[in-house]
């Protein structure tokens, strides 16, 4: 396996490539070449920062022979025609969760990259976070058993973030199932085994300003006996980072002081074209850059009963409940930021050693946001039919 650096172009310099940001400056495996992005601004920053080239469009990124990965860091709704035309050239593809808004759409999406022979991961989401490796390596170590059951929180202001008008609309991937959902959903199957069975769900739109779903529950019960109940608000009232001892979702410390910041500044605007304006400035070229971290990035509260023992994520490590003993595991220091993700793209491209979050990894958790939805409309249980475990192996669907 070689050591060069993966020679990576990225479209879209919005706010999911300021988060990946950092990881891309500070680790030396990664070198970005080139980019694709509507705004002039965001262009000519790239281009200082980074050098290489700068394009308008998807079509122009793809026909640059330089660029062999792609990070595609779009709305929603565009990434199976970006994520289609990357694989048409060649290049291998990191998405932004979650894969598609449709599952038609992801199943086209990872069709065309397995027909082009290149790798479909997507991500980040948090279920690279080091605490949820760390946690997944004690299960394989059969450090707690079998697991049995997995209770996952978290309480936000996500929902009053400055938003696109489409994303305050279901039907364009708006809302928390989409964008908040999957990251839990991630997370649970990636420490359940992956391959879930049924969905049985509620969710609240409580908000008519706001007209899109900002919290739900849902129990998922997977193959092998275990099941998760896992529960997400975004609506800006409990922050469950007060559980996480002030850590932000980022990783950085967090000032209880500042609470109620997200619903006041929204109250200073006066329409949707504020709003989006107020988006736009936390783009590359635009505005600030999220703060460092001083721990692991997480997801809320995180909960594993086994067989023999508990574990507990924190963004510090993952604490172990025996049945006489109690012991904490300690996360390795946070040297670059979603180092996780980098290793993932790096092990693909370089190694040919893919993750557990491929394309069709991203379709099952696509599944279950959808049947977060369908079992909150309809008030009953969903199977699932597209589910994949954390080997990649895909189930063998009996049922009618």
């Amino acid at each position: 396996m070689t050591s060069e650096p993966i020679r990576l172009g990225v479209v879209g310099l919005g706010r999911a490539f300021m988060l990946m940001l950092p990881t891309f400056r500070a680790d030396q495996r990664i070198a970005l070449v080139a980019a694709a992005a509507p705004r002039e601004a965001s262009r000519q920053a790239f281009e200082n920062e980074f050098g290489g080239r700068a394009y308008e469009t998807i079509e122009e990124l793809c026909a640059d022979p330089v660029v062999e990965a792609i990070y595609v860091a779009t709305p929603h709704q565009i990434h199976r025609d970006h994520v289609i035309a990357a694989a048409r050239a060649g290049k291998h593809v990191l998405v932004d969760k979650p894969l598609a808004i449709s599952l038609e759409d992801g199943a086209a999406m990872v069709k065309a990259c397995r027909h082009a022979g290149v790798h479909l991961i997507v991500g980040p989401s948090h279920s690279f976070d080091g605490p949820v490796v760390q946690a997944r390596r004690l299960i394989d170590e059969g450090a707690i058993g079998g697991v049995r059951m997995i209770n996952a929180w978290n309480f936000t202001d996500f929902l009053y973030r400055p938003r696109r008008p489409e994303e305050l609309d279901t039907s364009q991937g708006g809302g928390v199932v989409f964008s908040q959902g999957v990251h839990q959903i991630d997370i649970v199957r990636l420490l359940a085994g992956g391959r879930g069975r049924r969905v049985t769900a509620m969710t609240g739109k409580w908000d008519a300003r706001r007209p899109t779903e900002g919290a739900y529950s849902a129990l998922m019960t997977f193959e092998g006996g275990a099941f998760a109940a896992f529960t997400y608000s975004g609506y800006a009232h409990f922050d469950s980072d007060e559980w996480m001892d002030w850590t932000g979702e980022l990783g950085h410390r967090k000032d209880p002081a500042q609470y109620g910041g997200a619903r006041h500044a929204l109250a200073t605007v006066a329409s949707a074209q504020e709003e989006a304006a107020l988006k736009t400035a936390r783009t590359f070229g635009a505005g600030s850059e999220p703060p460092s971290p001083d721990h692991h990035e997480h997801f809320g509260p995180i909960v594993i009963c086994g067989d023999r023992a508990d574990l507990r994520l924190t963004p510090q490590g993952v604490h172990v409940y025996g049945d006489e003993e109690r012991t904490f595991h300690s996360a390795a220091p946070v040297a670059v930021p979603r180092a996780e993700v980098a290793d993932a793209l790096f092990d693909a491209v370089r190694g040919d050693r893919p993750p557990a979050q491929t394309g069709a990894w991203g379709l099952a958790s696509l599944e279950v946001c959808h049947a977060i939805l369908q079992s909150a409309e309809t008030g009953l249980p969903v199977d699932l039919r597209h589910q994949v475990s954390v080997t990649g192996e895909e189930g063998r669907d009996d049922r009618p």
